[in-house]
């Protein structure tokens, strides 16, 4: 299930880079995912830097670096924070910016080889997880 959360743009993977070890940084993991995810001045720059529409910052440009390696080897270099990061970006991703997931996917993925698998696993994940925010908020 590792194998395209790569893709996303706050990935810390994508941030990261390889380690002599052959793994990514951890310097990354502590990284304010939801802060990221909740404020579009953030999250957008990160978006168009990785479609080659706007400036890419030092980390994004990091990011972009490693997006294609982490999708082919299935996130193999990735520490499980990484992992888990990975997965909430690209679940945000499909749930809410629908436009945004699908440039991404038609640059790193044309041919979907490896979205099909997760697009189904993480929409129903981020479903369950929204209702179950819903029921304790009532």
């Amino acid at each position: 299930m590792k194998l395209f959360v790569a893709l996303c743009f706050v990935s810390l993977v994508a941030y990261s880079s390889a380690r002599p070890n052959g793994s990514y940084t951890d310097r990354y993991d502590n990284l304010d995912l939801d802060e990221i995810l909740n404020n579009s001045r953030l999250r957008v720059p990160y978006v168009k830097c990785l479609l080659g529409k706007g400036k890419c910052s030092p980390d994004g440009k990091e990011l972009k670096s490693h997006v294609r390696e982490a999708l082919e080897n299935q996130c193999g270099k990735c520490t499980p924070a990484q992992q888990a990061g990975t997965r909430k970006v690209i679940g945000y991703l499909i749930n809410n910016e629908a436009g945004y997931w699908q440039e991404l996917v038609a640059l790193y993925d044309p041919q979907r080889k490896y979205v099909k698998q997760y697009e189904t696993e993480l929409r129903k994940v981020f479903r369950v997880k929204q209702r179950q925010a819903e029921l304790k908020s009532d």
